[in-house]
């Protein structure tokens, strides 16, 4: 998919409505394969740096937030979840949550927002396993989940800010989804490009994909042919005369 191509294309996604939730679609199949690029051929501390070439300094999430398995990376839109804290147990405490996993898009990457709760667990092995079949790329959870060493089995990636065995219920319930939230510092919007590895997570704002993607893939080759250099012994200071990259 062209830089072109994916302007035009991420326009529907993100500028739809459905009252104050964002209404979005499966990702296409040149998407899919946009993110499957993404995945193998980048990684996120270039798109950190062309994102802050362009001015969006704040856009890589909080250091805490770490995978469930190293080797986690993905791509997609985000589809967010927001949740509270709860001191009683309400009469349907799961009711909006199940209504959230079940609209979950191929493509998508889930983002849960807690405001930074440790009280419970607001993510286990049963929703990893509903986002998966829904065709999820992965979550990010600004929160603690459970259930880890089944969901490593799975082999659906997670990154998280902690583990605790503790449900949900009568501790923190989801509020709302697909509408913008905070999530490990970071503002996502609903149709944001969500890129995880180990180095971290960063979220592209939509309307910038294009831009970011075009100064990433240039930039991953400067540093390329820099460490082409180095190991042929060349001196540092030569290499970023030639490449302007560090």
């Amino acid at each position: 998919m062209t830089p072109k191509m994916l302007e035009e294309d991420v326009s529907d996604v993100t500028t739809k409505e459905n009252g104050h939730r964002v209404e979005s679609r499966p990702a296409a199949e040149d998407e899919i394969a946009l993110f499957q690029e993404i995945e193998s051929k980048l990684y996120t501390a270039v798109i950190a740096d062309a994102l802050d070439e362009l001015g969006q300094r704040d856009r890589a999430m909080r250091e805490y937030l770490r995978p469930l398995s190293p080797e986690a990376t993905f791509a997609g839109w985000a589809r967010t979840i927001q949740c509270q804290d709860m001191f009683y147990v309400p009469d349907d405490p799961y009711g909006l949550e199940i209504e959230a996993m079940d609209s979950i898009l191929p493509g998508e990457v889930v983002v849960v927002s807690t405001c930074e709760s440790k009280r419970n667990a607001p993510w286990g092995e049963l929703l990893s396993t509903a986002a998966r079949a829904r065709g999820a790329r992965g979550a990010v959870v600004d929160g603690l989940v459970r259930d880890v060493r089944t969901i490593q089995k799975l082999g659906f990636p997670v990154f998280a800010a902690g583990i605790k065995p503790v449900d949900s219920r009568g501790r923190g319930q989801v509020v709302d989804y697909n509408i913008p939230v905070l999530c490990g510092g970071v503002l996502v919007n609903p149709g944001d490009l969500i890129f995880a590895d180990y180095d971290g997570i960063v979220a592209i704002p939509a309307n910038m994909i294009a831009d970011v993607f075009a100064q990433a893939k240039d930039k991953a080759f400067r540093e390329k042919q820099s460490r082409k250099d180095l190991f042929e012994g060349a001196f540092l200071s030569q290499v970023y005369a030639k490449y302007g990259v560090l």
